[in-house]
């Protein structure tokens, strides 16, 4: 008889290190399946806010996820941090939100939500917006992982998944297939690929990010600066991120002059210094978008010992720590800190 608590997880971004860290602690048993490289895809590639953009914009399945999860990182960041010597560089900069945007809508929602603002430079100040070094931190995950005994597979593309009888028998893979009493898939942009017949009317697909780089030597900017969809943000070291484009090319990974220029552009007007910076980087990424950023974290309603963790489009960073305290309750039957319905709801059935 097949151990009750052996997992695979697919897909090693920061949602699939996360929740494999978090299954590894609970005494699970659990190997990672990663197409490609551990979190080289959008969790490598995206900028590591860890709030929405401008979160009156969004509903609240978004920002109750994205609350939950902020009060979680920094002790979560910590821990990381203590296990592995990797610093995820989690800092509480702040988000200065710049016009235009409903001011009067803004303040309400903040005043309903009991978070902090203050008016500076003609915006808002969002003082308690932290931010974290994506790619670091999914280093310290994966450090993290390893150090509690998980498996990680990495150039293992799942190609078809083999159910009988209401359950997942088996993963047939580009290295052969793979088993285990549970599955759970956070394969992000992919997730709809790997789970083929069983997607049901799960809507993910890739959105493209392009992200600009530049170092400084010293931190240009004391807090993230947004406007109108662009934002900067200043890394410790003096590194400086410009993002993102959104942009509905399928699985295109390339990279354009167009958004390069348009970038730099805009991020001059807010930052004169760029004009003479030298650009160090320009990449993209695949956001796995879903309806309205709300993600998908539930078991098959068809299959009994399959479940996703997925869709989190621009916030997979930002929702993790909350994603996983989802999904281990629904694994383990346990009581939910809030309604998750919402989080059900993605397979369309």
């Amino acid at each position: 008889m097949r151990d009750q608590r052996e997992i695979l997880v697919v897909g090693g971004g920061v949602v699939g290190l996360a929740t494999a860290e978090a299954l590894l602690q609970s005494g699970f048993h659990v190997t990672i399946l990663e197409r490609g490289m551990v979190a080289r895809e959008s969790s490598w590639a995206g900028g590591g806010i860890l709030s929405p953009l401008c979160p009156w914009d969004y509903p609240d399945e978004v920002t109750r996820l994205t609350g939950c999860s902020a009060m979680l990182f920094s002790s979560w960041a910590r821990d990381l941090h203590a296990a592995t010597g990797i610093d995820p560089e989690y800092q509480v900069n702040g988000m200065l939100i710049l016009p235009p945007f409903d001011k009067a809508g803004a303040q309400h929602w903040c005043a309903t939500h009991a978070m902090r603002m203050d008016e500076e430079d003609g915006g808002l100040l969002l003082p308690d917006v932290a931010q974290v070094r994506n790619p670091r931190l999914a280093q310290a995950l994966r450090a993290r992982v390893e150090q509690l005994g998980g498996n990680i597979v990495e150039q293992c593309e799942v190609q078809f998944v083999k159910a009988d009888g209401g359950r997942v028998c088996h993963l047939t893979t580009s290295r052969g297939e793979f088993s285990a009493e549970r599955y759970i898939i956070t394969a992000g942009a992919w997730s709809k690929q790997v789970l083929g017949e069983y997607a049901l009317q799960l809507d993910i697909k890739p959105i493209r990010g392009q992200m600009l780089l530049f170092k400084f030597a010293a931190p240009p900017l004391p807090h993230i600066v947004l406007q109108d969809g662009m934002y900067l943000i200043p890394r410790r070291d003096g590194h400086l991120l410009v993002g993102s484009t959104l942009e509905d090319v399928g699985f295109d990974k390339s990279t354009t002059a167009e958004a390069r220029d348009s970038l730099w552009q805009r991020a001059q007007v807010l930052l004169p210094q760029l004009r003479d910076m030298p650009l160090v980087q320009h990449w993209s990424g695949l956001r796995p978008a879903s309806p309205h950023n709300i993600p998908t974290i539930s078991r098959h309603p068809q299959l009994e010992n399959l479940y996703i963790n997925s869709g989190h489009f621009r916030y997979g960073v930002t929702m993790a720590p909350a994603s996983v305290e989802i999904l281990l309750n629904e694994l383990n039957g346990a009581a939910q800190p809030f309604d998750v319905a919402p989080y059900r709801a993605g397979w369309g059935i």
